[in-house]
C-alpha cells in the first residue's frame, strides 16, 4: 500500500510532572517538536515507559494527542500488553482514531509459549478489534521481551491477515536478523523498521523503508536528514555522526540519559523524571554524558 508509515519515528518519552503523574502538556509538547523536526510518533513504545504506565494513563495520552492538530496518519502507538483486553482496547482505539498502523508487542511475562501460542494471541488481537483499517506492526525485541517473533510465525500471519499485518519493527540489535526478514519479505506487503538509526543505511539499501529508534527523541533532524539523503556521497558521514551520537547515549541507561539531556538543553530539570524501577542519571554521569554531547556539537535545536 502506498499511504503506509514511511521514515523515521521516534517512540516518544513520557514526561511526568512533580506528582509522579503523566505530564500530558510537556508530552504535547514534545510530540509537536518532533514532528516539527520531520519524524513520526511511535509513542507508547519501550522508550516511552508504556509497561509502567497502567491502561488509563494510556488512553489519556492518546486522547491528549489524538486531539491536536497533529496527523494521525504519522503515527504509530504502542498497543502490546500481556493481556488480550488491554492489547484489544489500546490498539482499537488507536485504529478508530486514524492511525497510521500500531506497534504491539508479543505477550511478554511467560517465556518459552510456543508459536502456535503466539500466531493464536496475535490472531485473537485482529479479529477481536475486528476493523478493516487496522495495520499491524509486529514488535520484535527479544533482548528486552525474551520472546522471539520468528519468520515462519510472521509468514504464517502473513498469509492469514495480508491486510493487517502491515510490518515488523526489528529491535533484535542484530544486523543479520534484520538483513534476513528484508531478505525474506523482499517481495510481499510487509515493511521492515530496523529499532536503531545504527542500522539506518544498511536498511534502507537492503530494502528498509526507514527506522524507529530511541534516540530520534533527541536527535531526530539528523537521522530524517539520512532517511532523506541516503542516495547522496555524503550518506556514510552522515550514519557515522548518527553512530557517534548514538554510542555516547548507549554509554548509560537510554531513557534515564535521553530524559537528562531533555531536561538540560531545555533547562526544564522536571523532564528528568522517570518512573521506578528506572532511576535518573547521577551528576557524575550527566556531567560525563553532557561533556561528551558537546564534544560532538550535539544541540537539542529547536526544542
Amino acid at each position: 500500500m502506498s499511504n503506509r508509515i514511511r521514515g523515521v519515528l521516534a517512540p516518544v518519552v513520557t514526561p511526568f510532572d512533580e506528582q509522579g503523574k503523566v505530564d500530558l502538556r510537556r508530552f504535547v509538547e514534545h510530540c509537536r517538536w518532533l514532528v516539527a523536526n520531520g519524524v513520526g510518533l511511535a509513542f507508547l513504545g519501550t522508550n516511552s515507559e508504556a509497561n509502567s504506565l497502567s491502561l488509563a494513563e494510556r488512553l489519556l495520552m492518546m486522547e491528549a494527542v489524538f486531539s491536536t492538530d497533529l496527523d494521525t496518519a504519522a503515527m504509530m502507538p504502542g498497543t502490546g500488553a500481556c493481556d488480550l483486553p488491554t492489547a484489544v482496547t489500546l490498539t482499537k482505539t488507536a485504529t478508530q482514531a486514524g492511525c497510521a498502523g500500531v506497534l504491539t508487542l508479543p505477550p511478554f511475562y511467560y517465556k518459552a509459549v510456543t508459536e502456535e501460542g503466539l500466531y493464536r494471541f496475535y490472531a485473537e488481537l485482529i479479529e477481536q478489534v475486528g476493523e478493516e483499517s487496522l495495520r499491524l506492526y509486529l514488535y520484535h525485541i527479544p533482548p528486552v521481551a525474551q520472546v522471539e517473533i520468528s519468520i515462519p510465525l510472521v509468514e504464517r500471519l502473513l498469509k492469514a491477515y495480508p491486510n493487517q499485518i502491515a510490518g515488523i519493527k526489528d529491535s533484535s540489535g542484530n544486523w543479520s536478523h534484520t538483513q534476513a526478514l528484508l531478505k525474506q519479505f523482499q517481495n510481499e506487503n510487509f515493511d521492515i523498521f530496523p529499532g536503531s538509526e545504527s542500522f539506518l543505511l544498511k536498511g534502507l539499501r537492503n530494502g528498509a523503508v526507514g527506522c524507529i529508534s530511541a534516540t530520534a527523541n533527541v536527535n531526530p533532524a539528523a537521522i530524517r536528514n539520512l532517511y532523506q539523503h541516503w542516495h547522496s556521497d555524503r550518506a556514510e558521514d552522515l550514519q557515522a555522526g548518527l553512530d557517534a551520537i548514538r554510542t555516547t547515549f548507549e554509554r548509560y541507561p537510554m531513557i534515564p540519559a535521553m530524559k537528562a539531556v531533555i531536561a538540560h538543553w531545555l533547562k526544564d530539570p522536571q523532564w528528568s523524571a522517570v518512573r521506578p524501577p528506572f532511576i535518573t542519571l547521577s551528576n557524575s554521569e550527566q556531567r560525563a554524558l553532557f561533556a561528551r554531547l558537546n564534544e560532538l556539537s550535539f544541540n537539542l535545536a529547536g526544542h
